[in-house]
């Protein structure tokens, strides 16, 4: 369903998933999950193909997901502000998914330029009990993860054996760093954007977190 809410810079323009009124078609809401898209400036937008099946992954396990585009995408006010807005617009809209799911689980999620901002937000925020992470840019010196490497928040991570901005090498030795709990899950073939792989997005999320059960780990 479209939504709107009020982000720093203006009116953000949303989709809410996997959800109706406030519950799930036929169970409880297992986690409100806020999903952030990759680079503006590349063209990532929350109906890039891979955060559209993340979102498809995460709804079959029974979580409601808003995706959203970031100030100065689509119809969301504003303009591109390096992370910092964005940040701002992904709080908010993690006050927005507590707002309407209390007492449910929260989870932080993005790809790219996006789970940086996921994670890092998500890390920072006590309410948010999962952090979920598709190809970090962790290979590029203009982002730092401090909060993620210090939170023993539990992190999932889906990764493209290919990924030509992000390599595979670079992702395992930050991976190395962070402390547990944690999982991976890597996509044979895949690039950054896993074209022609993006289904296996969504499949690789169900595997990851199909049996999570919170902070202690799984089932």
């Amino acid at each position: 369903m479209h939504i709107e809410f009020q982000g720093g810079a203006g009116r953000i323009e949303g989709l809410l998933d996997g959800a109706r009124g406030g519950q799930a078609d036929s169970a409880p809401v297992r986690a409100a999950v806020v999903l952030a898209h990759p680079h503006p400036s590349q063209g990532g937008t929350m109906h890039t193909k891979a955060v559209f099946q993340a979102a498809k992954g995460l709804g079959r396990i029974g979580c409601a997901v808003l995706r959203f585009n970031f100030r100065g995408v689509g119809s969301s006010f504003g303009i591109f502000d390096h992370g910092r807005g964005e940040a701002e617009d992904f709080a908010i809209a993690l006050n927005l998914m507590a707002s309407r799911y209390p007492d449910t689980p929260l989870w932080a999620a993005g790809m790219s330029f996006g789970s940086w901002v996921a994670l890092e937000t998500g890390a920072a925020d006590p309410r948010v009990s999962a952090l979920i992470g598709i190809s970090p840019p962790v290979a590029r010196d203009d982002y730092s993860f401090p909060h993620t490497l210090e939170t023993t928040k539990p992190k999932f991570f889906i990764q493209g054996e290919l990924d030509e901005l992000c390599p595979l090498k670079d992702l395992m030795a930050f991976y190395a760093r962070l402390k547990e709990p944690k999982d991976i899950a890597v996509i044979h073939g895949a690039t950054h954007l896993f074209d022609g792989r993006t289904a296996e997005v969504g499949d690789a999320l169900e595997d990851l977190l199909g049996d999570f059960t919170g902070v202690n780990g799984r089932a």
